[in-house]
């Protein structure tokens, strides 16, 4: 049971969320936490879905080693009404924030934020992560006006979306700690937000198959 700094903040919705409710027992049961599902219309229709160890790994393999076991729930089940590809990546190195405890890992690292919920009527902060305390985040604020607070406080149960920026800080600390791609796996397989993954699988809800190209 996952206590409550390892639960998700973010929920999906639609048909995203039909996927994740079918998956993320799945994924547990390999040990492996569940990150963010996205039903784009990328090629059509792809399934995106992104996961990682409790310590931030992932790699290549680890990708089709939850490809291989939730396909077969997926077909059986069919959440999508239409052909689909289905593409699972480790979160990257620009990582979604999802969990009280990513913002505590990533804590003096540069993050992007959107609140479902504005605060003092605002939705949108960028800055460094400063710890969570009772629930709220402590953000620094860059290049804020005299007089105006440098560390804002943001109610983690009111997140909208959040991720880290990419910064040279950020790429080194990620290869140090194993979290981003290692060497032979980028060469292989990198997405455009630098996470390792399964090659995107193409499926037909009518026949039930996977067609791997």
């Amino acid at each position: 049971m996952a206590n409550d700094r390892d639960k998700r903040l973010v929920t999906e919705s639609g048909v995203a969320a039909r996927v994740t409710a079918i998956v993320e027992p799945v994924i547990e049961d390999l040990g492996f936490n569940l990150v963010r599902v996205r039903v784009t219309g990328t090629n059509g229709c792809t399934v995106q879905i992104m996961a990682e160890r409790p310590d931030g790994t992932m790699s290549v393999d680890e990708c089709e080693t939850i490809s291989r076991a939730i396909s077969p729930v997926l077909d059986l089940e069919d959440p999508i009404d239409r052909e689909y590809y289905l593409e699972i990546s480790s979160p990257g190195i620009d990582r979604p924030l999802v969990r009280v405890s990513d913002f505590e890992r990533w804590t003096g690292y540069e993050a992007k934020i959107e609140m479902a919920v504005p605060v003092e009527g605002r939705k949108r902060f960028r800055g460094f992560l400063r710890g969570v305390e009772d629930g709220m985040a402590a953000v620094e604020l860059p290049d804020v006006k005299e007089g105006e607070e440098r560390i804002v406080h943001l109610r983690l149960v009111d997140l909208g979306e959040a991720h880290l920026v990419l910064t040279d800080e950020l790429i080194r600390e990620s290869l140090r700690r194993g979290s981003a791609p290692p060497a032979e796996d980028a060469d292989q397989d990198v997405s455009e937000d630098n996470s390792a993954g399964s090659a995107p699988e193409p499926r037909s809800p009518q026949t039930k198959k996977s067609n791997k190209e």
